[in-house]
């Protein structure tokens, strides 16, 4: 699978501002909180459905692993999605080391398990909260 996903046991504006808490922890900040729903109201579109996109980012992990290869610049920085499905909040994101497998380049195959990882624990962490 090319994602992980989880249940969260709160709404999606709960879970995002867990999330970010959880995510400074382990020295991810948020670049960008992207509120599609809120978004496409403003222009004119009726969407309701809540639906977060949040891209994070560990400044020392970005400069390591673009220092070692520019093309993951491309998956940069990491997206995490906060919604709601079917009255349930999810958070999921596009699972680093599947990502990276894309560069062709087998030696960032560790830092993107590191990366998952922590990724992965920080939206348990949250998801539980």
């Amino acid at each position: 699978m090319f994602h992980y996903t989880v249940e969260a046991n709160q709404t999606v504006e709960e879970s995002v501002k867990v999330l970010e808490e959880v995510l400074k922890q382990e020295k991810f900040g948020v670049l960008w909180d992207f509120d599609i729903k809120d978004t496409l109201e403003k222009k004119g579109f009726d969407y309701d459905q809540n639906y977060r996109v949040l891209e994070v980012c560990n400044p020392e992990a970005a400069k390591e692993v673009l220092t070692q290869n520019y093309m993951v610049g491309y998956f940069l920085p990491c997206k995490i999605v906060v919604y709601e499905e079917q009255g349930k909040t999810k958070i999921g994101m596009p699972k680093p080391t599947t990502l990276i497998e894309l560069t062709g380049d087998e030696s960032l195959q560790a830092f993107a398990e590191d990366i998952e990882s922590k990724l992965v624990a920080c939206m348990d962490k949250a998801a539980n909260k």
